[in-house]
């Protein structure tokens, strides 16, 4: 059976998956991302492809955060990291002698849900991943939509508070600053200033308190962080409003790190999503799905690009 490369990098890590053409992970490995460091970052990718490439693949399909044009494989921007204009397909081919196409992570991360995850069997779908910030990644009758220039779907960077939080972007009160894991931990310590005994400052210890934090107390039954996730899923779910008024999917996938939370995200998500969209009681229901590939989905998705699948 075929397989492919299939690299997922974040800011703290890159994830490495061997993926047969049926979606299957055959094998994995996983680093620190030398973020700040863009030669060291494509080789550790380089090595990574490698190892895995030595027991089979015919190709690597990465996914990384920022503006990626596609077609020309090239990193444009990352809001996150000091990646700016790098050849990265090219510069990961020449390393490892295989094809490599690059793509936007939550775009990977997108595709492998349509084709082995949660929004399988569906053609228009919206994928959100919620974690430290927001990325999306939009099929459109079955095929990934980048848009003229490869950029599509920077949905966490649409400006929801004009005067708010100032995002890695430049701009300021982006939508990742008020319903992704950057609004738990700013919520968090406005908890514990508020609230120094509460659960959320003992959890911190002392430290600063973080979306962690907040996890950990929802999960315990804390009344203050259940309260921050009620805030967050209210305002997530307002803006994937916004996004099925102007793309009509038919499902909507939330996936990423904060997401895995599950009911104490979604529900008021699902909640918000209702009162904000237009007319939902003449149009056909639009779910709200949780992701089913949990940290894999981008490689996976990158792997199913990189071999080439289409559904």
């Amino acid at each position: 059976m075929r397989s492919a490369i299939g690299i997922d990098i974040g800011g703290t890590k890159v994830a490495a998956l061997r993926v047969a053409e049926d979606g299957d992970v055959l094998d994995r490995r996983e680093r620190p991302t030398p973020a700040d460091d863009v030669a060291a970052t494509v080789e550790t990718v380089s090595e990574l492809a490698a190892e895995l490439a030595a027991a089979g693949g015919e190709a690597i399909g990465v996914g990384a955060a920022g503006m990626v044009d596609f077609a020309a494989g090239v990193l444009r921007y990352a809001p996150n990291l000091a990646w700016r204009e790098i050849p990265l397909r090219d510069l990961l081919s020449e390393r490892t002698g295989l094809p490599c196409v690059v793509d936007n992570d939550a775009n990977v991360a997108a595709w492998g849900e349509y084709r082995f995850g949660a929004a399988r069997g569906y053609r228009h779908v919206l994928a959100v991943t919620v974690g430290t910030g927001i990325g999306g990644g939009i099929v459109a009758d079955g095929e990934l939509f980048r848009g003229a220039h490869g950029f599509a779907a920077e949905i966490g960077h649409i400006i929801v508070e004009p005067d708010g939080p100032p995002c890695g972007c430049g701009n300021r009160g982006c939508w990742e600053q008020v319903a992704s894991g950057r609004a738990l931990g700013r919520l968090a310590r406005a908890e514990v200033e508020r609230e120094p005994a509460g659960r959320i400052a003992a959890l911190a210890g002392g430290a600063e308190a973080s979306g962690r934090h907040v996890s950990e107390a929802a999960r315990e039954g804390d009344p203050a962080a259940a309260a921050i996730f009620a805030t967050v899923g209210r305002r997530l779910g307002e803006g994937i409003a916004g996004l099925v008024n102007i793309l009509d999917p038919e499902v909507v996938i939330v996936g990423g790190g904060v997401a895995e939370e599950g009911a104490v995200l979604l529900e008021p998500a699902r909640e918000a999503f209702l009162d904000a969209v237009e007319a939902p009681e003449h149009r056909p229901e639009v779910p709200i799905l949780a992701a089913t590939l949990g940290n894999d989905a981008g490689a996976i998705g990158a792997a199913a690009l990189g071999l080439g699948l289409r559904p």
